[in-house]
This record gives structure tokens, C-alpha cells and sequence, in this order.
């Protein structure tokens, strides 16, 4: 593209140069011979007044010696009477042009070797016609017009060396964000996710230049939304996992029974596995789409059903209260069924048989708060368990369970807390903001918090001790 416009450039204002200088050239030239012209005949017109008066040869010659040019001027004085004919100087012009203009009366030029002659007539006193001849040298006519020639030729070329300058110029400005361009393909194709184009150059390019950082971005978010899906899925095992063990354990003792342990222990370190793999890059949260809600106290108490089973065969004392009547959120029932089943697992696996737990929905006008708490021994760094539920899981926690929570109450412009319960143990809430969304800072610990109503929060009773 570069050298193509280089190119055009350089044909298109040849050509302009060309289409002007030549014409000039012609009319210098045309100058140049007026001009030699002029001379000679103001050379004539200084004879003239000498032979109206007289036609001696001596006082004629005289005039001629004092105009400077009797080298190059003749004068045609015709026989009158008893006067015989004068010629004074060198006769250059040939016998029947001087006749011509005598009898014509009429200035004209010849061409002569060496230049050109003007032949100008004079009416002397006796009536006769004499002839003024003024030889016009080649080297007059063409006198500065060498210089004339190079100054216009030079102007040209100097034109068309700045018009490919400039025309270099534009297509390297031109060039330099398509090959920006071309690279970040490249870079983008070869897995390079953060490859991204400076938007800069002509306009169609800037555009260009958006459009393509703008699909990078949607290339990252989707990777990384189909990683965090994996490990959401992946996760999602962890319960069916958690009922199998707990049923293992009550196998007792005996090879099969040993089998079965070991194969839940093996298959719950592979979905480990699975879930760290999947989480490689941090996901952003992606936001509920219109329309999208569900039940938040039928959620509960579905999925309350299912855990209390195996509540009830380690002799858990379970407590659900504020689902006795709906209770509608911006969160898909899928996400909030998952993010209850992580919670509750890991009650069931991080507390010992017997530790009892309960479950709190409160309805405010802007919010809607969900507690998860349990007796079990508590968290001693609550800190560090939310930066294992930001991907930093270590041995035996993937860390997505408290991030399914997380982002499930982020997406809303909510957050997750984790502190004491009343029953001594941990307590995990939820916050899920009603109405409209507050913005979600990534890189930050925990989401953009707006202020909390008092009179929401004086509403929430905290959980009773069970009976």
C-alpha cells in the first residue's frame, strides 16, 4: 500500500509538472525573442530622425557610430533624382526582403546565418522610403534563457521529490496501524490473549483498530467464562460426591466397603483436579440477563429437603426460617441452588457428625440476605478462607465453592461475608441486592458496597438457638 501510493503520487504530479512547465518554457522562450526584438527596434527608432533631415553618408554614419550598434545595423538609402543610392554597414538581409518592405511600408524580419534581421522603413524628406536593417544575433534571442529553463526544471523536480516525501509519509501512516493490526492477529491466533492494538491512524483504521480490541476482549471473557463453567460444573460433582461418602462411611468394614472409600476419595481428588485445571484464569463475573430471577425461599427449601436426609443420618439438628412465603432475587435458580449446595457441603465436610446448622432468608425492600451458619468449630481466618474462594485453594479446598457464592452475589452488586454465629460456629452471608446493579471492581477484594439501609438491617433477627 506504501509504495502503491508512492507511486500515484509520483505519476500524477509528473504529470502536472510536465502539463505546466512545458507551456511556460514556451512562452520564456517566446519572451526572450520579444525582448531581443524590442531592443532592435528601438535601435531603428533612433536612425529614424537622421534621415527625415538628411542623407549625407558622413552625418548618417556619425548617427550610427553613436548609437553603439554600427557593427550589427545597415541603413538602405534608395537613388533619388540626381542623388545616387547610400548603403551604410554590412548588408545581412537579402535584396528582395529590403524591396518588399520599401514598397510595402511595413516593418518585418528575415532570417539571416547567425540570427535574424529587422528590416524597419523610414520616409525620408524627398519621399523616398530608406530601410533600417538591425541584425538580431541567435545568442540574443536565446540570452537567459538557459537559466530560465533550469530554474523551472529544478522547481519541477523539486516538486515531484516533495510529493513522494509526502506521499511516503501518508503511507507509512497508513501502513504502520494495518501491520499493528496484522500483528495482533497473529499475536491473537498464536494464544497471546492480551494482544491488543494501539487505535490510532486514519479513521477507518482507528474504527478497525476498536473493533478488533473489542473482539479480543470478547475472545478472553468467553475462555474464561467456559473455564469457570467447567469448574462450576466440575464443583457441582462435589455434592452427589459428598452423598456418596457419607453413605460409604456407613458401609462399615470389609474389602468392599474399603473399595467404595477409595474410590470416592480417588474420584474426588479428580474432580479437584479438574476444577484447578479449569480455573488457570480468573473469570469475570457476567451479570444476569433481563428478566432473569427466581424463588429464593422455594431454592431453600428444595434444597434443604435434599440435605436434610443426610442430616438426619449423622444426626445434624437442621433450622430453616423467612421461606414461608416468596421471596423473589435477580439470580438464576441454577446459581443459587449451586452456591446453597456449596455452602451446605461444606458444612458436612469441614464439621464433625452431629453439628447442627440453619439456614436464614431475610427479605428487606432493597435486599435480600441469605445466612448459612453452623456449630461446628468455626473459621479462624476468615480472610484467607475468601482468598481461597478467589483461586488460591490449597490442599484438600479448590477454593470455588466460596467463589460460586462470591460471584453470585457480586453479579447483583451484593458481597460475601464470613463470621460467627450465634451457635459458635461459621456464618456465611449472603447479600444480594435488589433493584439496580452497583458496579463490580475486579482486582479488588470484594465488590463496590453501597450503604446499607438501617431499618433493613434493624429487621434481621439473628438465628435462634436450636431446640
Amino acid at each position: 500500500m506504501r509504495w502503491a501510493l508512492v507511486k500515484v503520487c509520483l505519476a500524477v504530479t509528473t504529470m502536472v509538472v510536465v502539463a505546466f512547465a512545458v507551456p511556460l518554457g514556451l512562452v520564456i522562450r517566446e519572451m526572450a525573442r520579444d525582448r531581443a526584438f524590442s531592443n532592435a527596434e528601438r535601435e531603428a527608432a533612433a536612425v529614424a530622425p537622421a534621415l527625415s533631415i538628411t542623407t549625407d553618408r558622413d552625418q548618417l554614419e556619425r548617427v550610427v557610430a553613436s548609437a553603439g550598434s554600427d557593427a550589427g545595423m545597415a541603413v538602405h538609402i534608395p537613388a533619388s533624382g540626381d542623388t545616387a543610392a547610400v548603403d551604410l554597414g554590412r548588408q545581412r538581409a537579402a535584396a528582395d526582403d529590403i524591396a518588399t518592405v520599401r514598397r510595402l511600408g511595413r516593418a518585418s524580419t528575415s532570417e539571416v546565418p547567425g540570427g535574424s534581421t529587422l528590416l524597419q522603413p523610414v520616409a525620408l524628406s524627398s519621399g523616398e522610403i530608406a530601410v533600417v536593417e538591425v541584425y538580431v544575433p541567435d545568442a540574443e534571442v536565446t540570452n537567459g534563457l538557459t537559466t530560465a529553463w533550469a530554474v523551472l526544471a529544478g522547481v519541477g523536480i523539486a516538486l515531484i521529490v516533495g510529493s513522494v516525501a509526502v506521499a511516503d509519509r501518508l503511507g507509512v501512516r497508513m501502513v504502520r496501524p494495518a501491520q499493528r493490526l496484522v500483528e495482533g492477529a497473529h499475536e491473537l491466533g498464536e494464544g497471546k490473549l492480551g494482544a491488543r492494538v494501539p487505535e490510532e491512524g486514519p479513521n477507518e483504521l482507528r474504527l478497525a483498530a476498536v473493533a478488533f480490541n473489542s473482539m479480543a476482549d470478547q475472545v478472553v471473557q468467553l475462555l474464561a467464562n467456559e473455564r469457570e463453567l467447567a469448574a462450576d460444573l466440575s464443583h457441582r460433582l462435589r455434592t452427589p460426591l459428598t452423598v456418596l461418602r457419607l453413605n460409604a462411611a456407613s458401609l462399615g468394614d470389609g474389602p468392599a466397603a474399603e473399595q467404595t472409600r477409595a474410590a470416592v476419595a480417588q474420584l474426588e481428588r479428580e474432580v479437584d483436579t479438574i476444577i484447578r485445571t479449569a480455573r488457570d484464569a480468573k473469570p469475570q463475573t457476567v451479570a444476569a440477563g433481563p428478566g432473569a430471577g427466581c424463588d429464593a425461599a422455594e431454592v431453600v427449601r428444595e434444597r434443604m429437603a435434599f440435605w436434610s436426609a443426610l442430616a438426619e443420618d449423622e444426626g445434624r439438628k437442621v433450622r430453616v426460617a423467612g421461606v414461608d412465603r416468596p421471596v423473589r432475587i435477580p439470580v438464576a435458580r441454577a446459581d443459587l441452588a449451586a452456591a446453597l449446595d456449596a455452602l451446605l457441603g461444606n458444612v458436612f465436610r469441614h464439621t464433625p457428625e452431629g453439628t447442627a446448622f440453619a439456614v436464614d432468608v431475610h427479605n428487606g425492600e432493597d435486599a435480600v440476605i441469605v445466612l448459612v451458619s453452623d456449630a461446628g468449630p468455626g473459621i479462624s481466618d476468615p480472610e484467607a478462607a475468601m482468598a481461597r474462594g478467589r483461586g488460591s485453594g490449597n490442599a484438600g479446598s479448590t477454593g470455588l465453592g466460596l467463589d460460586i457464592v462470591r460471584r453470585l452475589a457480586e453479579s447483583t452488586g451484593g458481597d460475601v461475608r464470613i463470621g460467627s454465629s450465634v451457635l459458635g460456629g461459621t456464618e456465611v452471608r449472603i447479600w444480594i441486592q435488589l433493584g439496580e446493579r452497583a458496579p463490580v471492581r475486579r482486582g479488588h477484594r470484594g465488590a463496590v458496597r453501597r450503604r446499607r439501609p438501617g431499618r433493613l438491617v434493624s429487621t434481621f433477627n439473628r438465628p435462634r438457638s436450636l431446640p
